[in-house]
C-alpha cells in the first residue's frame, strides 16, 4: 500500500503526462500539418499556440475556481475532458475546426497546473511541496516527450491523424491513474475564499519582487524552449540535414534529461542558493541554443540535450520558489499567476518563435532567444535578495 505523500506523487505526475502530452502532441507532426493545408511554420504552430493561449486565459479564472469547490474535483475534471477532447480532435474536417477544439482542449488542460502546486503545499506542506513540484515535472516532461515522441514515429504508419489517437489513448489511461490516486485535499478550516478574498490574495501574489521574478522567467524561458522545439521539425527535416520525420522526433528525446533534471534541481539551490542555481541554469540553456547554430547534427543534438536539461531546471527551481513565496492567502493565485506566465510565454513565444524563423532562419531565431533568456536572467538578478536566499525549502 502506497502511503499518501507517494500517492500524491504519482497522481500529479500521471496528471502531468496527461497534460503534456495532450498539450504538445501536435508539436511533432507540424511539418505534416503544414504541408496538407499549405501552411508556412507560424501558421502551423497555432494548433500548439491556441492550445497554450487559451491554457494561459483560464489559469486564473480555473485556480479562483478551486478556491471554492476545492483542488481535486478541478483537477480530475481537466485530465479526464482533456482525454476526451484528445480523441475527438484527429476526427475534425478541417484545420479551423481544429483549432477551435484545440483551444477548448487547452481551456480544459488548464485545471491541472492552474491549481497543482496550491494543491501539494495544502497537501504536503512547504516543506514537502519541493519534492512533489519535481515529482509533478517530470511527469511533464516524460509526457511531452512521449508525446512527441509517438505523434513522430506514428505519422509515417498511420498518418498524423492516427497519431494523434495513440497519445490521446495513453493520455486516457494516465487520466484514469489520476482519478484513483489523488487523494482529497485536506478539510480547509474556516470559509472559502469569497471574491473580495480572491481579489485580496491576488493583489498579495502581484506585490513581492521575489514573486515577480519567478513569473518573468516562466514567461521568457518557457517562451525560448517552445520556440526552439516549434521550429525543430521544420530545421531537422529541412535542408541540409533532410531527416525522416521519425527521427528528427528523437530530439525529443532530450526530455528524458528534463525530468532527471526537474526533479533534482532543487537540490543543487538547497547548496548553493535558490537564486545562484537559477541564474546558472538559464545561462547554461543560452548557452545550448547557441550550440545548434551550425549545420552538425551531433552539435545540434548535444545543444538540444543541454538547453532542455537547463530549462526544465530552471522551471522547477522558479516553480518551487513561487510555491514557498506565496502568502497564505494567495497560493492559488501565485499558482495561477505563474503558469499564466508559463503558458502565455508558451502560446506567444513559440508563435512569434515560429514567424522569425519562417522568416529570417534558424540564427536569428537563436539570437532572438537568447535576448529572452539574458532579460529571465536579469528579472532574477534584480527581483531577488538575500532576504529570499535564507528560505532554501528543507528536506529538497
Amino acid at each position: 500500500m502506497l502511503s499518501s505523500a507517494r500517492r500524491v506523487k504519482v497522481a500529479v505526475a500521471a496528471a502531468g503526462f496527461t497534460s503534456f502530452a495532450l498539450l504538445y502532441a501536435p508539436q511533432a507532426v507540424l511539418p505534416q500539418l503544414a504541408g496538407q493545408y499549405h501552411l508556412d511554420p507560424g501558421g502551423a504552430a497555432l494548433a500548439v499556440s491556441v492550445a497554450t493561449g487559451a491554457l494561459a486565459i483560464s489559469v486564473l479564472p480555473i485556480a479562483a475556481l478551486s478556491e471554492a469547490i476545492g483542488r481535486r474535483p478541478v483537477i480530475i475534471a481537466s485530465v479526464v475532458l482533456s482525454s476526451v477532447l484528445g480523441l475527438l480532435l484527429p476526427l475534425m474536417p478541417n484545420y479551423s475546426l481544429l483549432l477551435v477544439l484545440r483551444a477548448v482542449q487547452g481551456v480544459a488542460i488548464a485545471g491541472f497546473p492552474g491549481v497543482a502546486t496550491a494543491y501539494l503545499v495544502e497537501r504536503l506542506g512547504k516543506t514537502g511541496v519541493a519534492a512533489a513540484v519535481g515529482a509533478m515535472i517530470a511527469g511533464n516532461t516524460i509526457g511531452g516527450m512521449t508525446g512527441r515522441l509517438a505523434t513522430g514515429f506514428t505519422a509515417g504508419p498511420f498518418g498524423w491523424r492516427g497519431a494523434l489517437y495513440v497519445v490521446a489513448g495513453i493520455s486516457l489511461v494516465c487520466a484514469v491513474v489520476t482519478v484513483v490516486m489523488l487523494p482529497p485535499s485536506p478539510v480547509r478550516t474556516g470559509e472559502r475564499q469569497g471574491l473580495r478574498d480572491i481579489g485580496v490574495g491576488l493583489l498579495s501574489a502581484v506585490r513581492r519582487p521575489v514573486l515577480l521574478a519567478q513569473y518573468a522567467v516562466a514567461l521568457l524561458a518557457m517562451g525560448a524552449f517552445v520556440a526552439l522545439y516549434n521550429a525543430a521539425g521544420f530545421r531537422l527535416t529541412g535542408e541540409p540535414l533532410n531527416l525522416s520525420p521519425a527521427i528528427a522526433s528523437l530530439v525529443f528525446v532530450s526530455y528524458a534529461l528534463g525530468s532527471v533534471s526537474s526533479a533534482t534541481a532543487n537540490r543543487l539551490s538547497a547548496r548553493i542558493g535558490r537564486r545562484q542555481a537559477l541564474v546558472g541554469v538559464l545561462l547554461l540553456t543560452a548557452i545550448g541554443a547557441l550550440l545548434t547554430i551550425p549545420d552538425s547534427l551531433p552539435l545540434i543534438v548535444v545543444g538540444f540535450l543541454v538547453l532542455t536539461t537547463a530549462f526544465f531546471a530552471a522551471h522547477s527551481i522558479a516553480n518551487s520558489w513561487a510555491a514557498a513565496e506565496a502568502p497564505e492567502n494567495a497560493r492559488g493565485q501565485v499558482g495561477g499567476l505563474y503558469m499564466l506566465m508559463y503558458y502565455l510565454g508558451s502560446s506567444v513565444g513559440g508563435g512569434v518563435g515560429s514567424v522569425v524563423y519562417g522568416a529570417a532562419g534558424w540564427s536569428w531565431l537563436i539570437v532572438a532567444v537568447v535576448m529572452w533568456l539574458g532579460l529571465a536572467v536579469a528579472a532574477v538578478r534584480v527581483g531577488t535578495r538575500v532576504r529570499s536566499e535564507k528560505r532554501v525549502l528543507v528536506g529538497s
